[in-house]
């Protein structure tokens, strides 16, 4: 019987790099899979290579009424949620001085806003004793040039777990983050690097990682699965970090 054997779970994001690597690994032990993302081609061929009972729903967390049908879209087909996985999030960078307010908003919206109410819009769907995982970052933890506002929404992520979890405590419903650090994901692609720019880049961040790699999507997806499951009964408005102990050396 696999750790999640019947239970039903909704990605956020779930349509790529660590999203679909945790879906993949869900499915495998048990669960009913729902995915969500921007990008409907993604999603249908996520989906495919998930499984064929995954569920596919289009949904974007700037447009808060898509989060109330992608969730309704599961409760119709599935049931009640047992596992939620807040994921959909950016990382875009720029330094100080050339910082607009166009870039802060657009983070702040998909990475805090969008965190905040996909909990919120989520309460009336969720099963008492569900686990929530919100994907923070290592970068949290650490001054990272460039990353300011990056930083500091999931910096905030990390303060919303704890005080949800507070809040939800009558319903048994466990907020946790899993903040990893930096990861093989194809995050680096949408940045518009060359092949030859990203392996150079890669080569650079491991570089600066205690154990002289990068982090790929499937070690990722375990650390969600163990806070998804019953094996993290007794943990609630935590964070695990999973970054080779770059932030923490």
């Amino acid at each position: 019987m696999g750790k999640l054997n019947n239970k039903v779970a909704l990605i956020t994001g779930g349509n790529s790099g660590i999203g679909l690597a945790t879906a993949e690994l869900f499915v495998s032990e048990g669960a009913k899979v729902a995915i969500t993302g921007r990008d409907e081609n993604t999603l249908k061929d996520s989906a495919s290579k998930i499984g064929s009972d995954t569920l596919a729903i289009k949904a974007d967390v700037l447009n808060l009424s898509s989060l109330d049908h992608a969730y309704q879209q599961v409760e119709t087909k599935m049931g009640k949620i047992d596992v939620l996985v807040v994921n959909a999030g950016i990382f875009k960078g720029a330094p100080l001085g050339d910082f607009s307010e166009e870039l802060f908003d657009e983070i702040v919206d998909i990475n805090f806003k969008g965190t905040f109410f996909t909990v919120k819009k989520a309460l009336p769907y969720l099963n008492d004793g569900a686990s929530i995982v919100i994907t923070g970052s290592a970068a949290a933890e650490v001054g990272v040039e460039n990353a300011s506002v990056y930083s500091a929404s999931k910096a905030a992520v990390r303060a919303l777990a704890r005080n949800f979890s507070a809040d939800l405590l009558s319903r048994k419903i466990r907020v946790n983050v899993l903040s990893p650090g930096h990861v093989e994901t194809p995050i680096h692609e949408r940045l518009g690097l060359s092949p030859e720019q990203i392996k150079g880049l890669r080569e650079e961040l491991a570089s600066g990682v205690p154990v002289k790699r990068v982090g790929t999507a499937e070690e990722m997806a375990k650390g969600y699965l163990f806070l998804a499951s019953d094996d993290s009964s007794f943990v609630l408005g935590a964070e695990i970090v999973m970054d080779g102990g770059w932030s923490q050396l």
